[in-house]
């Protein structure tokens, strides 16, 4: 499942720096996160590291974005084959 950020977000940016995968940017009014680049930390670390870090809880489990582990797996070793030929 790809994680997504509320109308909530205050702006604080300390999220956008621990995403591994570079999913996170800052959006017209807030910061958000591109489903297609974002595994949720699978092959980083344990927990989402954006989840981990925001003060204001405003980062939530994307429902029109789901997938499944196997599936956020298979995401990061694509993205990981991608940056090495980049």
């Amino acid at each position: 499942m790809s994680l997504k950020i509320l109308d909530t977000c205050v702006n604080c940016d300390v999220c956008e720096p621990v995403c591994p995968n570079k999913a996170i940017s800052l959006g017209e009014e807030y910061y958000v996160i591109e489903p297609s680049l974002c595994t949720e930390c699978i092959g980083h670390y344990d927990q989402p590291q954006c989840v981990e870090v925001c003060p204001v809880e405003c980062i939530i489990i994307d429902p029109e974005h789901t997938e499944s582990h196997d599936q956020l797996e298979l995401k990061y070793q694509h993205l990981m084959a991608q940056s090495e030929h980049s």
